[in-house]
């Protein structure tokens, strides 16, 4: 099994690059790959900035890169639920890291909007105590 970097990703989603995008599918389609968490960080980040997805989009996207038959990564349950909250609008890093924190009693951030989003999940996400 090989381990493939965000640009294979990127290049089998988009098709950008008619060289490249062949390359990137003979190699996923021909045989076992590996994605790991941080390589479908950078590619939620690419799709969004570079490429114009929406949130929505690029979850999807990844989603369905994820689920094909040759596809391999290193966290699933990490990374379904952290497609299931960037569907729904959470920041898919953030949604990354309130799973990776799961067996934490909470997670601190100055990010209110992070504190929002996570809401209605398992882990309390909250700002810290400020002292002025």
């Amino acid at each position: 099994m090989l381990a493939i970097d965000t640009n294979i990703v990127v290049r089998y989603l988009t098709r950008d690059d008619p060289t490249q995008a062949a390359a990137a599918r003979a190699v996923i389609d021909g045989g076992r790959v590996f994605v790991c968490t941080t390589v479908f960080l950078e590619c939620e980040w690419v799709l969004r900035s570079v490429y114009g997805f929406a949130r929505g989009e690029a979850a999807a996207a990844l989603r369905g890169f994820a689920g094909l038959p040759n596809v391999s990564v290193d966290s699933p349950i990490l990374l379904a639920e952290a497609l299931d909250r960037a569907e729904s609008g959470m920041d898919f890093a953030d949604a990354l890291h309130l799973g990776a924190a799961a067996q934490c009693e909470g997670m601190l951030t100055f990010d209110r909007h992070f504190v929002e989003a996570a809401r209605d999940t398992p882990v309390k996400v909250m700002l810290p105590q400020t002292t002025v």
